[in-house]
Order: C-alpha cells, then sequence, then structure tokens
C-alpha cells in the first residue's frame, strides 16, 4: 500500500503524513513545493501542484490511495491519471460549507462541491470528509489581537471548531480500514461555539484579555480586501450570518472514526497559547 499525501505543508497533511509514517504505511508527500517540506526520516517527496497536469503522472505512478485536497481546477485531469495508474481509493478533505442550501452560488464551498461531484463520477472508490471550522483559523486574529482589538461582524456567529490532529486521525482511519471506505463523514468539533467563546477560551489560554469590536459587514470587507478575494469574503459573511445566534449541528464522527471523543477547542488554545500572548 502506497498512500499520496497531497496538500503536504498543511497541518492537517503532514499530521497525516507521519501519522502513516508510524502506522509503517508506504507514504509518498507530495507539494508544489516540495523542497520546502519538514518530513520524517524515511518518507518520499514529489511535486504535485494540482492546477498542473504535468505533475501527475509521476506523482501518482505505483500509488495505491490518495488524500487530496478540493482544487477543482484540474480534478478530471487528475482522476483520469489516477484511474490509469490503478488507484483504489481517494480520500476527499472537502467540507461541511457543502451542506448549506446555496453551496453551488457560495465560491468557498462551490469548490469542494464540484470536485465532490467528479468523485462520484469516477471509476475510483473514494470517501468524502466533510470538517466544519477548522480551529486553527483561530490564527487570523493574531495579528488584530497584538495590535489592540479583532474586529468582528457578526460576534455572535456559531461553528463547531475541528481540531487538525483529529481531521488527520479521522484521515488515517479511512485510508488504512477498507470497512470505512465509500462514506461521506461529517466531521465537527464537540462544541458550538461563537466568535466571542471561542475569544474567551483564547484569553483563559493566553493569560491577558483579547478586547473584540464589532464591525459592520462592509468595514470588515474592506479592511480584508488585501488579504482575502471580495467574492470568498462575501461568502464568509454569508455564512457568518446564517449561522449568527443559531448553533451549529454537531456530529459524533470523529469518535465513530478515531475511537476517542474530538478534541475541544479549549485543548487547541492551550496547545496555541504562545501565539496569543505577545
Amino acid at each position: 500500500m502506497t498512500v499520496l499525501v497531497t496538500g503536504s505543508r498543511g497541518k492537517v497533511g503532514s499530521t497525516l503524513i507521519t501519522l502513516l509514517h508510524e502506522k509503517g504505511v508506504d507514504v509518498r508527500a507530495a507539494s508544489a513545493a516540495p523542497e520546502k517540506l519538514s518530513l520524517p526520516a524515511g518518507v518520499a517527496t514529489v511535486r504535485c501542484a494540482l492546477d498542473d497536469a504535468a505533475d501527475f503522472p509521476a506523482a501518482l505512478a505505483s500509488v495505491t490511495s490518495v488524500f487530496l485536497y478540493a482544487e477543482p481546477s484540474q480534478i478530471g485531469a487528475f482522476l483520469e491519471q489516477a484511474e490509469a495508474a490503478g488507484v483504489e481509493h481517494i480520500v476527499l478533505l472537502s467540507s461541511s460549507s457543502v451542506l448549506d442550501p446555496d453551496a453551488a452560488d457560495n465560491p468557498i464551498a462551490a469548490s469542494h462541491l464540484a470536485v465532490e461531484r467528479a468523485l462520484a463520477g469516477s471509476a475510483v472508490e473514494s470517501t468524502v470528509l466533510q470538517p466544519g471550522a477548522f480551529a486553527s483559523n483561530a490564527f487570523q486574529w493574531r495579528a488584530q489581537a497584538s495590535l489592540g482589538a479583532i474586529d468582528l461582524p457578526y460576534p455572535g456567529s456559531y461553528g463547531d471548531p475541528i481540531h487538525e490532529q483529529d481531521i488527520a486521525e479521522a484521515a488515517l482511519a479511512v485510508l488504512t480500514q477498507p470497512r470505512l471506505r465509500g462514506a461521506t463523514y461529517h466531521l465537527t468539533g464537540p462544541e458550538s461555539l461563537t466568535f466571542t467563546e471561542q475569544i474567551a477560551f483564547l484569553e483563559r489560554a493566553a493569560g491577558r484579555p483579547i478586547p473584540f469590536n464589532t464591525v459592520t459587514p462592509e468595514a470588515w470587507k474592506e479592511s480584508m480586501s488585501v488579504y482575502i478575494p471580495g467574492s470568498f469574503a462575501d461568502g464568509l459573511l454569508s455564512y457568518w450570518a446564517s449561522t449568527d445566534g443559531s448553533p451549529t449541528p454537531l456530529t459524533r464522527a470523529v469518535e465513530e472514526l478515531t475511537g476517542h471523543p474530538a478534541r475541544t477547542f479549549a485543548e487547541w488554545a492551550a496547545e496555541n497559547a504562545d501565539a496569543f500572548r505577545a
């Protein structure tokens, strides 16, 4: 069994590589910049930019299973090459945003939805992981927190922050246990928390106050224009508006796949407290 892990520079991908390697699985780390990877000794690397079909033949050669990030631009070519190479199983890191009624019109959800649909039409068996909000999304607040206060357009918007370790462990389970293949798993953290509740956990972990300002959606979009394309900012604002005051439904999928309860946001905050102390 050889597993190709795409997006190996990401937290989920890099953690999954370590877990597979520790389990004795032959793992190949793929990245658009493999020279920048920091990996366990003995893990092979290969260049694979998911928007460049020229990389696919070498990356997929002799591969049995793939952990795939949801990049839609060349998904048809990727699946064609995967089938030609004899790949038996693809695990897709999708997003719970595809479950929203307007997913096809939301640029964030639409890219994941396009890849899910392509996999559904492929001859290669696939398993789909649909995590909610990554706990590490809180890192986007570091700069503002260090300078003064965090700007929030919807402080009461709920999320289901999930620890990236749990996503990686769920991926490990479906990659190495054939009985789990072929299904779709909606992964969530163990709690539905508002942004203000998440900030409170960060305050306790960092041992200092982290103030926030309530701003208009328009002001937030303008302040983020250098970092986030307008269409993506609109997609985020639309989602936050829809969950403002509405707790996020939770699942037990992490526990069912990994055998342990999902890690809490408080645990994530404690592990990453140093990022919010300065």
